[in-house]
């Protein structure tokens, strides 16, 4: 039943439009009461935008198209071109019924957020003990315990000596942040080591995940430029029109010696001959065109509008981790200092494929194939905040960072290397035997390979790029120098996010940013346009305009084309069905045109109109349509 309810506009559009073609076939069959029906199907098609129009007139004290459009269905009844009627009244209410469909998603962003908070906490009292309690009535300097896997419920401050936390909801980076003694913990991060304890430094409303919260909800409840600009015109158009009608009717008769018969008939076909259908179609059918190829080459637009806007994109910036990059570290270098490149190899397998981190992931990804599958008589254990440790007999094997596998003075060929590694934004990690490194590693998130090509294709657009992040200051260079944007930002969080993107906006118009974590749906949702990659979370599908289904980056150089191509179309819409439209209101004042051929010239404008529309179909040669 809510299905049907939800529904309710374009089902009642489908029977308008039924009703329009059964009326037309019983016309032609010489039956009489045709008109009976166009009217029914008139009032079942226009009835929700006539009250809503109404409304509007009644309630906000403005004009709508929604009440000119009934009143020129109306028009055309009285002098008995019920057709025309339902035409006008089938066209407008499809065109109403499709933009609420594509715009009456409910807004689920906010709740979608609040679905990731923890609702309770662990409260730690002075004995020790735990008692499960509401986040919502935690107070600043309460002790809590995470266990292993849980999510932080709150912001805080880390009163165990170490912890690491995957940080990815708050600053998208893959890799987990080591955080030590006093460090600051945040609310929706999760703790992928020991069980740790924290103490509260901020209430449930204050918290980094709730002003995620409140910036998405101020950008939903903040109107466009383009859509205020609209809802003006829409009052002025139809109160001119309103005021056209009556003088259109009355001059003539008491100035020009017309009948009345003959005025009001003339009224009636301005009426008729002014009413926005042309003007409705010249974006609708087009816009709709556009979402079908968009959709069917792997991307979601959420509504028209972000698509036309997309075509005045002067600025788009790019989140890093899992939009630019793969989302996940890989080695790209490897530099064995003894020759027994095999055993050290099968050593590294064997103790990185007892940790769950990423980079010990990354490691057993990329030399499962290269070892040599000897059974190795290995005690091993992980050595918190620092990294595995491996015994065999009487040696000892360590994977970690230096200062970890070794406390020797490590030499200048190493120290040279590593800060090359480290330089190139990669992070190093040792491979040591008895205290000596045999060998060692550089990783890094790399680009994917469609990165580099569509920003060369913005930036050849003239198009400012810019890559947005939470890493580090090396790796954010590191792999912006790769993919070959106009400018980078490091060490993010989504307020440095929003504010960028916000005073971009104000200084160079229509931006876009393109994101896939939490941690970007406030810049998502301030950006004039928010591209979200599919395989990305929920909250920034939701949040979102534009969704890169199949996580393809190319795709927006498509998406940029089409929207080229969308304006160029939509123009030439505009220009011929105003242009139609004031022939047609000129030829009626000078009685060179009577009711059917108004009739003929208006509704043959709007197929003409809609027919160019749809050649949004075909595809696109590459390149052609240009800023």
């Amino acid at each position: 039943m809510t299905k049907l309810k939800d529904n309710s506009t374009m089902i009642a559009t489908i029977i308008c439009g039924i009703l329009m073609i059964v009326g037309l076939i019983v016309d032609k069959s010489g039956f009489s009461f045709a008109p009976i029906i166009y009217i029914i199907g008139m009032i079942i098609g226009g009835f929700k935008q006539t009250k809503e129009g109404l409304e509007e007139t009644f309630e906000d004290k403005r004009l709508s198209v929604d009440v000119l459009m009934a009143l020129a269905a109306i028009g055309a009844c009285l002098i008995q071109y019920y057709f025309e009627g339902i035409m006008l009244t089938f066209i407008f209410s499809l065109s109403g019924s499709l933009e609420e469909y594509t715009t009456s998603k409910s807004k689920k962003e906010i709740e979608n957020l609040m679905a990731i908070q923890p609702d309770n906490a662990f409260l730690l009292d002075d004995n020790g003990e735990t008692t499960e309690v509401a986040v919502a009535t935690l107070k600043i300097g309460n002790k809590l315990l995470v266990p292993k896997g849980a999510s932080i419920p709150i912001d805080g401050e880390l009163l165990s000596d170490f912890a690491s936390i995957d940080e990815a909801a708050i600053t998208g980076e893959s890799i987990p942040v080591d955080k030590l003694n006093h460090d600051n913990v945040f609310a929706g991060t999760i703790n992928i080591g020991n069980p740790i304890t924290m103490v509260v430094t901020k209430e449930s409303k204050d918290t980094l995940f709730s002003k995620i919260i409140q910036l998405v909800d101020e950008a939903q409840n903040t109107p466009s430029k383009t859509a205020s600009f609209l809802d003006r015109f829409e009052n002025v158009y139809v109160k001119a029109i309103l005021i056209i009608v009556p003088l259109m009717i009355l001059i003539p008769y008491f100035f020009f010696g017309w009948s009345w018969d003959q005025s009001f008939y003339r009224g009636m076909v301005l009426l008729v001959v002014a009413s926005p259908c042309a003007l409705v179609a010249a974006a609708s059918p087009a816009t709709l065109a556009a979402i079908s190829h968009g959709a069917k080459n792997g991307v979601l637009f959420k509504g028209g509008a972000f698509l036309e806007t997309l075509s005045d994109l002067k600025a788009i910036t790019f989140d890093k981790t899992g939009t630019l990059t793969r989302g996940i570290p890989v080695v790209t270098d490897e530099i064995f200092l003894e020759d027994n490149h095999i055993e050290h190899i099968s050593v590294l397998l064997e103790i990185e494929k007892n940790s769950t981190h990423p980079l010990a992931s990354a490691i057993v990804k990329h030399y499962r194939q290269k070892s040599d599958d000897k059974v190795l008589d290995l005690t091993i254990e992980e050595i918190a905040g620092s990294g595995m440790q491996g015994t065999q007999k009487d040696i000892i094997w360590r994977v970690g960072n230096i200062d970890f596998v070794t406390n020797t003075v490590i030499s200048k060929a190493i120290q040279e290397d590593t800060l090359r590694l480290q330089n190139e934004g990669k992070t190093v990690i040792y491979l040591s035997k008895n205290n000596q490194i045999v060998a060692f590693f550089g990783l890094l998130d790399v680009p994917k390979p469609e990165a580099i090509e569509t920003v060369h294709y913005f930036n050849e657009q003239g198009i400012e790029t810019t890559m947005l992040t939470g890493d580090h200051h090396q790796t954010a260079h590191a792999v912006a120098k790769m993919v070959g944007v106009n400018q980078v930002v490091a060490d993010c969080l989504p307020e440095d996010k929003t504010v960028f993107i916000k005073k971009q906006q104000e200084k160079l118009g229509t931006n876009a940013m393109v994101g896939d974590g939490i941690n970007d749906a406030p810049a998502l949702a301030n950006a004039s346009i928010g591209i979200a990659m599919g395989q990305g979370t929920d909250i920034a599908i939701d949040v979102a305009d534009i969704v890169l289904m199949q996580d393809d980056l190319s795709k927006l150089k498509m998406s940029h084309e089409l929207s080229l191509k969308l304006k160029r179309i939509i123009t030439e819409n505009i220009i011929f069905s105003i242009t139609v439209i004031v022939l047609l209101i000129t030829s009626n004042f000078l009685q060179i045109i009577n009711l059917p051929l108004g009739v003929i010239g208006h509704e043959g404008s709007t197929i003409l109109v809609i027919l160019n529309g749809l050649r949004m179909l075909r595809p696109i040669p590459s390149k052609k349509y240009k800023k």
